[in-house]
């Protein structure tokens, strides 16, 4: 297992909504909706209590609808200057421009085009991931048909090769139960760990180890702390 097949894995979960070229269709639930949650929910969200100008994001029906007050529409599909949440967006005028300045947030340039070739694209809705069944994505042609060990793999070494670049040698057992452990458990290896992999000389070594570690109680105390962290769980308070 080497440092970069990692490295690649890590910024496939962790991709920030920006990164995206300019040839790409622009996903609702992938680049859009994290946008309009983290700035625009708070008034323009699920809170009646809060919400602004009767304006909704967090519904299709709602963003799309002319504003009886105004007369305008936030989202005209397909017409991203006849948009008034382009046009919030890109505003001069503080008092005008969203979202407003008292709030403490701010869309950066590549989110307002981001959403901006959205609109263009048709301003595509999409159901939350929750609601959508999954499709098994078939598998990149790669160059190197020999690195892959399984789907992932080709995945991560598609998006090496676009970019030019080799896949690292592969790690020293040692060096790859030190990241699977502190990755899986948050702690060390044992040194019990470490004889069991350095002594299993089969193909499935490496998966031997992982599967003992996700049967064991410090990877349930792992992701629980997660969990935790997401309710704001702190000792003191509950």
């Amino acid at each position: 297992m080497s440092a970069m097949r990692f490295l690649y894995l890590a910024a496939a979960f962790f991709v920030l909504p920006v990164n995206v070229s300019a040839a790409d269709e622009i996903s609702f639930n992938k680049h859009i909706r994290p946008i309009l949650a983290d700035r625009c929910f708070i008034c323009h969200g699920p809170d009646a209590t809060a919400r602004e100008a009767d304006l909704r994001f967090d519904r299709e029906e709602s963003a799309k609808r002319k504003s009886d007050s105004t007369g305008n529409t936030a989202i005209v599909p397909g017409m991203p200057n006849m948009s008034e949440m382009v046009s919030r967006l890109t505003e001069s005028d503080p008092d005008l421009r969203m979202p407003p300045a008292g709030s403490n947030l701010s869309v950066s340039p590549e989110e307002i085009e981001l959403i901006r070739r959205w609109i263009a694209q048709g301003a595509k809705w999409e159901r939350h991931w929750s609601l959508i069944a999954p499709v098994k994505s078939s598998l990149p042609k790669v160059r190197n048909d020999a690195w892959p060990i399984n789907e992932i793999d080709h995945f991560i070494l598609d998006r090496l090769e676009a970019d030019g670049l080799q896949p690292s040698a592969p790690a020293e057992k040692e060096r790859w139960l030190r990241r699977v452990t502190f990755d899986l458990t948050g702690l060390p290896p044992t040194v019990k760990e470490l004889d069991a992999v350095l002594s299993d000389e089969s193909d499935a070594a490496f998966e031997n180890a992982v599967d003992r570690l996700l049967n064991s109680r410090a990877f349930g105390e792992r992701m629980a702390q997660e969990w935790l962290d997401v309710a704001r769980y702190g000792d003191t308070d509950g």
